[in-house]
């Protein structure tokens, strides 16, 4: 009975992915709940609300899985949003979003240097780049919200297409591009190996030092679009919008199943871990749970779900 239960896809899959189970126990929760959470509007509203999150949470993921990590992505988020709208003026819409993206893409260049290049440490480099970020949109603005002055500005996140948010239609083709980049091409399959193994990688003929570079580069550059189309659906700039952004993504990466030690996870598992934290906050509001306990019981589930995790580990290295 043990074997059958263990050979049970069904169980392997909630065995390895800790947010299904949390997603699925809200899920049953709030069917006793006297709320609207299970109307369409809701849910697709849900789904909404996460798009940035799990945008960033996708180039975060090739990071990650090479090794390292990206907590300049907050920096990033808001500097490029700022730009996107700062700029408008001078050269117009389009040109002022690319040359957004553009300086994102610098910045994950930049990281990738320190980081791969000198080999520095990524949660230090990428932390400090990001505080030093963060100066720069205090700059840039005054500290004082930027709105735009275009209409049409603000209709690229807040407009639909056939009933469907434009949002969500976004997030879900970069979904589906970023799995097919980690699951199909061999840059995809150089990140798990160089997160499995940096050295073996090296030995094997894998350029590690580009591959991973360009992991950051691709990261910041997934950054600074999250961060426009963030300034397209409040239609606003603002330094603040990405203060606790980089801790809440790359958590939510790990709580889906990507592990910071490199080599294991992917899109999937982090949008999942990204979607458990959207559906929680939906659930704690449509409950009217006040912020500070919501802040609370987040952290909470954050540290059991990786307790678990790192349980579970324990548990099956000793029985090796």
């Amino acid at each position: 009975m043990v074997l059958t239960l263990r050979s049970n896809p069904l169980v392997g899959i909630l065995t390895k992915q800790k947010a299904l189970p949390f997603i699925l126990v809200m899920l049953v929760g709030m069917l006793f709940s006297k709320t609207r959470f299970y109307t369409p509007y809701n849910l697709l509203d849900m789904l909404n609300s996460s798009s940035i999150l799990l945008i960033l949470a996708f180039g975060v993921t090739l990071t990650i899985v090479a090794g390292g990590c990206d907590l300049s992505i907050g920096g990033i988020l808001v500097v490029s949003g700022i730009l996107s709208i700062k700029l408008q003026p001078v050269m117009g819409m389009w040109p002022a979003i690319l040359c957004a993206i553009v300086f994102g893409l610098l910045i994950g260049f930049v990281n990738g240097f320190l980081v791969v290049h000198q080999k520095t440490e990524p949660f230090i480099i990428t932390l400090g780049m990001g505080l030093l970020l963060t100066g720069v949109a205090q700059q840039l603005t005054d500290a004082h919200p930027l709105p735009s002055q275009i209409s049409d500005f603000m209709m690229i996140s807040n407009g639909t297409f056939y009933g469907l948010p434009n949002l969500v239609i976004i997030t879900l083709v970069l979904f589906l591009l970023s799995a097919w980049l980690m699951r199909y091409t061999q840059f995809g399959r150089n990140l798990y190996a160089i997160g499995g193994d940096y050295e073996v990688a090296r030995y094997s003929g894998i350029n590690v030092i580009r591959t991973k570079w360009l992991a950051f580069v691709l990261s910041g550059g997934t950054a600074a679009f999250a961060g426009f189309l963030l300034s397209s659906k409040l239609n606003t700039g603002s330094a603040i919008y990405g203060d606790l952004t980089a801790l809440v993504v790359n958590c939510g990466v790990v709580v889906g199943g990507t592990s910071f030690a490199g080599g294991i996870g992917g899109i999937p598992q982090s949008a999942l871990g990204l979607l458990a934290f959207g559906m929680l906050d939906n659930v704690m509001n449509m409950l009217d749970i006040t912020s500070y306990i919501q802040i609370l019981l987040k952290g909470a589930v954050i540290v059991a779900i990786i307790w678990l995790d790192s349980f579970a580990q324990k548990r099956k290295r000793e029985a090796i």
